[in-house]
């Protein structure tokens, strides 16, 4: 069996983009050769909400594409036989910008290793930064973001999911842990 609780609210997103934003704005003092590019499915919509703020703030249209990393997991062939490639879309020439990727959870990295991956195939970015909403511990590769909407400590059984109105017709994050009717946990 199954239990949920919530952690972010649609307001709570907003407010976090909101910082995220800022926070970005503030250490890259402008947006001068900025780009984002977000990771399929979530963070491509996180990142177009991150770039309509910068527009509502600096009046500044930022480039923004996507990246799909189905190909460049190493866990690929694990998830099945025949893997779901989405669309990449980066209508812009990646050379010497200052890329952010966007991503909606930050979990072992294994991700952002492939998201990277991919990106360095359409060329050679000057710098490649990381968002993303929650960052819910549990690495495996060093890889860390520079721009975090909240430390979500989470179990290894435990899975975050996030919920936005553009495919899931409501904003909200939330924890999915199993309930173990009494019996000791002996995982993580």
């Amino acid at each position: 069996m199954k239990h949920q609780f919530q952690i972010l609210s649609a307001v709570e997103i907003d407010r976090i983009l909101k910082r995220i934003t800022l926070e970005i704005l503030e250490a890259r003092k402008g947006t001068q050769n900025m780009a984002l590019i977000g990771i399929h499915t979530r963070g491509v919509f996180i990142a177009k909400r991150i770039q309509a703020h910068i527009l509502n703030i600096e009046g500044q249209q930022i480039p923004t594409g996507s990246i799909d990393i189905a190909l460049y997991r190493d866990d690929w062939t694990q998830i099945g036989h025949q893997p779901v490639v989405q669309a990449t879309n980066i209508p812009f020439s990646v050379d010497n910008q200052e890329i952010i990727l966007v991503d909606d959870v930050l979990f072992t990295g294994r991700t952002i290793r492939a998201a990277m991956d991919a990106l360095i195939d359409f060329g050679r970015p000057a710098m490649i930064e990381l968002a993303v909403l929650i960052d819910r511990g549990h690495r495996e590769l060093p890889i860390q973001s520079n721009y975090t909407g909240k430390y979500a400590e989470t179990r290894h059984s435990e899975t975050v999911n996030v919920m936005l109105s553009e495919c899931d017709q409501k904003d909200s994050v939330m924890i999915q842990q199993e309930k173990n009717n009494g019996h000791k946990n002996t995982q993580g």
